[in-house]
């Protein structure tokens, strides 16, 4: 069964292009004063490096020591820095309470038991500060994927919850979010906008209550 790391060994820089609603959410951050910035699942650092560039000062938590190997060697390429942390994301996250302006978390915390990340999103919230941004994306059931050659055989654990029998991430638990249970689950949070964006992935743009 393949892992996060071993996919990062295999596969290097999956992605490098920054999620294409970043830019406007690093307008919104500008426009609110977010300095410090959590990246959740920043795997190897397109985000990282994206929002260094824009004066952030950023932190990185992955599962994967491959992928954050692979952040570090890109950030020295560029001349950035940032803070990165090896962690499970179902696991207490290892920084105070209140220690963010924002967080960020692009195709990450679908893959979990609903459990599981129902307890990520509370230490998401206990990690911000009031009034900290909140930008989180999940895919939808049905997406047309980039590799549509693979057959991912979806095994489903639990409602909404399904585990691929093949494909790249065979064995990674994959959560389907409706709206609805988006707008349960972040229930604490103000939310902004729920979205999909220009590759069909649902997002969620909130701010935790003040």
């Amino acid at each position: 069964m393949p892992t996060w790391d071993s996919i990062f060994r295999e596969q290097g820089y999956l992605f490098v292009d920054p999620h294409p609603d970043m830019a406007r959410i690093a307008v919104l951050f500008k426009e609110h004063g977010v300095k410090r910035v959590l990246d959740l699942g920043c795997g190897t650092g397109r985000h990282l490096v994206y929002l260094s560039r824009l004066d952030f000062q950023m932190d990185g938590l992955d599962s994967s020591s491959h992928a954050l190997a692979l952040s570090n060697r890109w950030l020295d390429e560029e001349g950035l820095s940032a803070s990165l942390r090896e962690h499970l994301i179902e696991r207490p996250f290892p920084y105070p309470d209140g220690m963010f302006d924002a967080l960020i978390s692009i195709q990450v915390i679908h893959h979990n038991l609903l459990k599981d990340i129902v307890f990520t999103v509370s230490e998401i919230e206990r990690v911000l500060k009031p009034g900290a941004f909140v930008f989180i994306t999940v895919p939808t059931l049905g997406l047309k994927r980039e590799n549509h050659e693979e057959d991912w055989q979806l095994r489903q654990v639990e409602d909404g919850t399904y585990i691929p029998m093949g494909g790249r991430e065979s064995g990674i638990p994959h959560h389907y979010f409706t709206e609805n249970e988006l707008r349960e689950v972040f229930g604490s949070f103000e939310i902004l906008e729920i979205f999909l964006d220009s590759t069909g992935h649902r997002c969620l743009l909130g701010s935790k209550r003040v």
